[in-house]
C-alpha cells in the first residue's frame, strides 16, 4: 500500500515568505503558476548577464583550459551549496538560490585583476565595484521588459545582491541601502548565499590551483584543514590515486563545513530566538560557523593568497589582462562614439560610467578582441 504523502511543514518565521515580499520597484501582476521569489530566480537565469558569466575567469582565464572553473560554473556551484543549506534550516530555497545565481553578476573580465583596474580607471567617477554592479544590473542595465528597464527584482533579492557597500553609495540606494547605514542584516538567505560563496570557491580554487600545477598537493598539506582529511582519506583508502585523495579530500572539506555551519547557525537562531525576517535584520549575524573553523578557513583562503592568486605566472597573465582593460577604458574615453550604439546613447547621460557598464559587461575573449580591434 502506497504511503500517504507528507503534508508540508510550516515555515519558521524567520524564513522569508514570497507571499509577504517588500515588493518590487513596478508593481506587477502576479504569477499563477510561480511565487515571487521563483520569478526573480527565473529572470536572472534568463538574463544576458547571467549568460556572458561563462566566458568570465573565476581564476584562470577563460581561455586557459575546458576544466577550470568560469563564473557561471562557481555561481551554479555556489547555488548549490546554498539551497542545500536552506533546505536544511527551513529557509526559502528560492530566494536563497536568486541570490546565489545573480551575485557575481557584476564582475568585469578578467575576474578581480579586471575589476582592480577598471576601479583605477574610474577612480575620478566614483569607482567601480563588481557588487554594486551587479545590483546596477539587475535594477537598470538588462534590457528586456517593455514596461522597465532591469528586471524589477524584488527587495528580498536585490538586499541580497548587495553583499557590502561604502556609506556614501549606500545613501544613493534607498530602501536597499539603508541596512548598511543602519547596520543591520540581511535576510537569513542573504546570509547563507553570503557563506556558501565563501565555502564555494575556498575549496573550488583549491582543485583548479592543483589542476593547473601553479599549486602542489606538498604546499596544500601545510594548511590543517586540507590535511586532516588527506590522512583521513590515505587510512582509509591507503593506495588511492592521488586525483581522487584530491577529490574526496575537497568534499570533505566542504561537508564539514557545511554541516558545522548548520549546528553553529541552529544554536543562534535558538538564542535569538527571530519571530519574522524584521527581527532577523534586527539581530546579529546569525548565519555562521564556528570559531575554529572559521579560523580553518581563513587559513585556507591566506594560503591560496599567498601561493595561488599571487603566483608569479598568474600574476604575468593578470597585469596583461589588466592592461587590456585600462586600454578599453582610455580608447573609448578618447573617441566615445566607437561605444555602441546604445551605450553612446547612455554615455551622452552618464559618460565614463556608460563606457565602465560596457567594459564591466564583456566576457575576457570579447574584451581581448575589441582592444584588438581598437589598437
Amino acid at each position: 500500500m502506497p504511503r500517504p504523502a507528507k503534508p508540508p511543514s510550516q515555515p519558521p518565521p524567520y524564513a522569508a515568505n514570497p507571499h509577504q515580499t517588500r515588493g518590487r520597484r513596478f508593481a506587477e501582476q502576479p504569477s499563477p503558476t510561480r511565487n515571487d521569489f521563483q520569478r526573480d530566480r527565473d529572470r536572472i537565469v534568463h538574463s544576458a548577464a547571467f549568460r556572458r558569466l561563462e566566458y568570465k575567469t573565476q581564476v584562470f582565464l577563460n581561455h586557459e583550459g575546458d576544466w577550470f572553473r568560469t563564473r557561471l560554473t562557481h555561481s551554479i556551484e555556489v547555488a548549490q551549496i546554498a539551497r542545500s543549506i536552506s533546505r536544511a534550516l527551513e529557509l526559502n530555497e528560492d530566494l536563497t538560490e536568486a541570490i546565489a545565481l545573480a551575485h557575481d553578476l557584476g564582475h568585469t573580465p578578467f575576474g578581480h585583476s579586471g575589476q582592480d583596474a577598471l576601479n583605477e580607471c574610474m577612480r575620478e567617477h566614483g569607482g567601480f565595484e563588481h557588487n554594486l554592479q551587479s545590483l546596477r544590473i539587475v535594477d537598470s542595465l538588462e534590457r528586456r521588459y517593455a514596461q522597465y528597464d532591469g528586471l524589477n527584482l524584488c527587495f528580498e533579492s536585490r538586499e541580497g545582491i548587495l553583499k557590502h557597500c561604502s556609506p556614501n553609495n549606500a545613501r544613493l540606494l534607498g530602501d536597499v541601502g539603508e541596512r548598511f547605514l543602519s547596520h543591520t542584516q540581511p535576510s537569513l538567505e542573504a546570509q547563507v548565499a553570503n557563506l556558501a560563496d565563501e565555502i564555494a570557491y575556498s575549496n573550488h580554487d583549491v582543485e583548479d590551483g592543483l589542476r593547473s600545477g601553479l599549486i602542489t598537493f606538498e604546499q596544500m598539506r601545510s594548511v590543517p584543514l586540507f590535511d586532516d582529511f588527506v590522512r583521513e582519506v590515505y587510512a582509509r583508502y591507503p593506495d588511492l590515486a592521488q586525483k581522487r585523495v584530491m577529490h574526496e579530500t575537497i568534499r570533505r572539506m566542504i561537508t564539514v563545513l557545511i554541516e558545522d555551519l548548520l549546528v553553529v547557525t541552529t544554536q543562534r537562531l535558538r538564542q535569538h530566538g527571530p519571530e519574522s525576517p524584521d527581527e532577523v535584520r534586527a539581530a546579529p549575524a546569525l548565519v555562521a560557523l564556528s570559531g575554529e573553523l572559521a579560523a580553518q578557513l581563513h587559513d585556507l583562503k591566506h594560503f591560496l593568497i599567498q601561493h595561488l592568486y599571487r603566483h608569479p605566472s598568474l600574476k604575468a597573465r593578470m597585469e596583461e589582462a589588466s592592461r587590456v582593460v585600462v586600454r578599453l577604458f582610455d580608447a573609448f574615453c578618447a573617441e566615445p562614439k566607437r561605444l555602441p550604439q546604445e551605450h553612446f546613447e547612455r554615455y551622452q547621460q552618464t559618460r565614463e560610467r556608460a563606457i565602465a557598464d560596457y567594459i564591466a559587461g564583456m566576457t575576457d575573449r570579447f574584451a581581448v578582441a575589441c582592444e584588438r580591434e581598437l589598437s
